[in-house]
């Protein structure tokens, strides 16, 4: 046989096996997609007249409108505390390009603060876009442009994440002035400079959460979610349905609605009657940002104000329960929705389920094992404004099939709940956070100053199994995915604590090494403001090297909304034992006034770990720092600081 011959011979067996791979991987798909499917969907209002009927039938007051001003952080707890995604994937978004966000579910990002596009990184910050180009031995500013329309009074507005698809970048921010959700996008060339392309604005009312994001992007297509309180007069016009414009300048402009009657849904069981809160829309919206003009449908749910949202690969969930804040029997466990609705255009589906998750890391979709996991306690209020700092009562774990979803009419059984341990401290600041095969929580300070307080780990095998549960002398402030395994951050009065949790070393888990930083806080409580970078090492696959920026010692968390982080601190984990590799320290003589306009409050923080190509930075407020890596330390290599000159003098 010739050589020729021979090469041929092999690429055609190469050309087989990869169809035959192919093959195999599209029919697992179709046979996970069967096995997944609901066993019912839920049935849309046949027309606006039916949708009409039932609004004029249970009418009531809406809950209060959100002044026109900017949230604010909750106060304290008393002292006494009284009343993911695949491990892998925690860290990254498995992309075809990489990603700098430490998101929850892989190929799934989340908006941000910064992002980046081949050599160059996008910032936003305080209403403006950046952009800073990393190419060659230099850090060197490209452009910056307004984050809103071209004369758009923007002083009530607030811009908080963004996205980049292709060559767009696009920017999520709400307006306080105008009512609703904002949608701007930018064309970015190659080399980073940045050109206003269109705008548009969805009615809603506010999105915010001190924990969860509004928006996700799944190669080109926006996922947003927002909701709408309907208002008592409903019935009488559909005027304020969920509705999208493009940005002209005219506030008088009109809406296109993007949810007709038949696209919203709700359980037969509620429309034929019953005590229930129906006071809000929750609408989850697709856009295609690769469409000249964008274009957007909806699909909308009823319920009550209290949600939590959240998106896997294959589906959006939104969990809606009744606010019993004030009720007097605080022990009723009162039921509530679950709603699902696939990517892959089609109804929703829904199920009953009883207590509240705290925020979208209380979830879990298995798409292998067809189920899905969520952590919830019988007292909570969803993850809108401050509400995720606030949950008390008993916790369990719902893990029940995918298939179970139906119309709703069904409710997951109590066998479905598995009785797990409650917290130390049982009312403020809980943290959940699957990993692996197991999902971890416990409390600590939240937005407060950090306190010398007990609390305990509790880690639970998803599957079944012993329960394990780890005494702690600080709060755990912060759960993270180091590849399989886990770290716990939390802080006291004086320093700040990292203990590693041990998943995959031994049948159960155990904790591993310890780092104290001595007089330090943590400087943000974003997930995005985390960072594990793993480290190819043949001997080692747990080894990686993390980012997390911190301020000094008890400094209150919500200090961060007005003020920059001292440093960002990188520890490298090798051989399960932490190693203090240093800090990318701020410039604070440097901070100016910038003139800010718009979106004058870092509500999602303002520092970042960037681990981008073999390269690390630590952004921190307009300073853009580069370090080189060691196998012991970190040292700094430039700096920048790309802060508008300062505003002219009264």
């Amino acid at each position: 046989m010739s050589a020729f011959a021979r090469i041929g011979l092999v690429s055609a067996l190469v050309v087989a096996s990869v169809a035959a791979f192919g093959a195999v991987a599209a029919a697992d798909t179709r046979d996970a997609k069967a096995r997944n499917a609901p066993q019912d969907t839920l049935t849309p209002f046949r027309s606006d007249a039916q949708l009409k009927r039932f609004l004029k039938r249970v009418r009531r007051a809406p809950p209060p409108v959100p002044a026109m001003a900017a949230p604010s952080p909750p106060a304290p707890a008393a002292a006494d505390g009284a009343a993911e995604a695949p491990a892998d994937a925690s860290s990254s978004a498995f992309t075809t390009t990489e990603s700098i966000t430490n998101t929850q579910e892989a190929g799934v990002d989340e908006g941000g603060i910064v992002k980046v596009r081949g050599d160059i990184l996008v910032v936003l910050r305080r209403g403006r876009l950046f952009t800073v180009s990393t190419k060659g031995a230099e850090l060197k500013l490209v452009d910056v442009i307004d984050a809103y329309p071209p004369g758009a009074e923007a002083g009530g507005d607030w811009y908080d994440e963004m996205l980049i698809a292709g060559d767009r970048v696009v920017v999520i921010g709400y307006s306080y002035s105008r009512g609703g959700t904002e949608i701007n996008r930018f064309k970015i060339d190659g080399e980073g400079g940045l050109s206003f392309e269109d705008a548009y604005h969805l009615k809603s009312n506010d999105y915010y959460s001190s924990r969860n994001y509004a928006s996700r992007l799944i190669g080109t297509r926006l996922i947003v979610y927002a909701p709408l309180y309907i208002p008592y007069v409903a019935d009488r016009s559909f005027d304020w349905l969920p509705a999208l414009r493009r940005w002209s300048g005219k506030a008088d402009a009109p809406f296109s609605r993007i949810v007709s009657a038949r696209e919203i849904y709700l359980p037969d069981r509620f429309r034929r009657g019953g005590d229930h809160d129906i006071e809000t829309i929750h609408t989850v919206t697709d856009c295609d940002l690769a469409a000249a003009e964008l274009k957007c449908r909806g699909r909308s749910i009823l319920g009550p104000s209290s949600r939590t949202f959240y998106v896997s690969a294959n589906a959006v969930y939104v969990w809606v329960n009744e606010n019993r804040w004030g009720r007097r029997d605080r022990e009723r466990s009162v039921p509530g929705l679950l709603y699902r609705m696939p990517l892959e255009r089609g109804a929703p589906s829904a199920i009953g389920v009883r207590g509240a998750p705290v925020d979208q890391f209380s979830f879990r979709e298995d798409w292998e094992d067809g189920r899905l996991n969520v952590l919830v306690r019988s007292d909570g209020g969803g993850d809108a404004m401050w509400r995720p700092e606030f949950s008390e009562g008993a916790v369990a774990l719902l893990r029940f099939p995918l298939s179970a979803f139906g119309d709703g009419e069904e409710e997951a059984g109590r066998s479905r709940y598995r009785t797990l341990p409650r917290p130390a401290a049982d009312a403020y600041h809980f943290q959940n956070r699957f990993v692996g095969d197991y999902v971890l929580y416990g409390t600590g300070n939240s937005w407060g100053r950090p306190e010398d307080r007990n609390a305990k780990l509790v880690v639970v095998p998803v599957k079944g199994g012993e329960v394990s549960e780890f005494p702690l002398d600080h709060g755990v402030d912060r759960i993270e995915a180091m590849g399989r395994e886990a770290v716990v951050v939390g802080g006291d009065a004086r320093d700040l604590h990292f203990r590693a949790v041990e998943l995959t070393s031994g049948p159960r888990p155990v904790f591993g090494d310890r780092y104290t930083m001595e007089g330090a806080s943590q400087g943000e409580t974003r997930s995005h403001a985390f960072f594990f970078k793993p480290e190819s090492r043949a001997d080692d696959t747990t080894a990686g090297v993390l980012g997390l920026p911190v301020a000094r010692a008890a400094r209150p968390a919500w200090r961060h909304l007005v003020e920059s982080s001292a440093a960002i601190l990188f520890l490298r984990r090798a051989n399960r034992k932490f190693s203090g590799l240093g800090e990318l320290n701020a410039e604070e003589a440097r901070v100016v006034d910038d003139g800010c306009k718009a979106s004058c409050v870092d509500w999602y923080g303002n520092a970042r770990p960037i681990f981008l190509r073999g390269r690390v930075f630590a952004l921190m407020g307009y300073e853009i720092v580069e370090g080189e890596l060691g196998e012991r330390s970190i040292r700094e290599l430039r700096r920048f600081n790309f802060a508008p000159p300062p505003a002219p003098a009264r």
